[in-house]
Parts: structure tokens; C-alpha cells; sequence
């Protein structure tokens, strides 16, 4: 079909479903849905940088502990 653009899934045989679940995955896939929640209001750089600073710290947190051993259970 020409003239396509963007974000299209064909329904074949009158599957509607099928294609809503394609179309669903293609929107997560590309990260669209993320995006627009990210612009929807604006963020302080300064609240950025200490948002950024916390993740890299629950990441480095979650790194530690999975290098621990279990404990026993005896």
C-alpha cells in the first residue's frame, strides 16, 4: 500500500486483535509511549543529575548483593 508511514500493521483475514497486539508490541518496542511520558513535564537538569545519581546507586546496591554469598541454612 502506498503512502505508509510510521507505525502500521496490516489486518489480515478481519484478525483485529492480532494486529492490535502487533501494533501494541511495535509501540513498545519503539520506546514511544516512554518518550512522551518523559516530555510531558520538564525536569530540572539539577533533578536529573540526582535522579541519575540515585539509579547508579540502587544499581551499584543490587551489583553488591548479588555478589554475596547466600546464606546457610543449617
Amino acid at each position: 500500500m502506498a503512502g505508509k508511514f510510521g507505525r502500521t500493521v496490516d489486518v489480515r483475514d478481519g484478525n483485529v486483535e492480532k494486529a492490535l497486539r502487533k501494533l501494541k508490541k511495535k509501540v513498545n518496542n519503539s520506546k514511544v509511549l516512554i518518550e512522551v511520558r518523559e516530555r510531558e513535564a520538564y525536569v530540572k537538569p539539577s533533578t536529573n543529575r540526582k535522579l541519575a545519581q540515585g539509579a547508579a546507586k540502587s544499581r551499584w546496591k543490587k551489583y553488591l548483593r548479588q555478589q554475596q554469598l547466600p546464606p546457610k541454612f543449617y
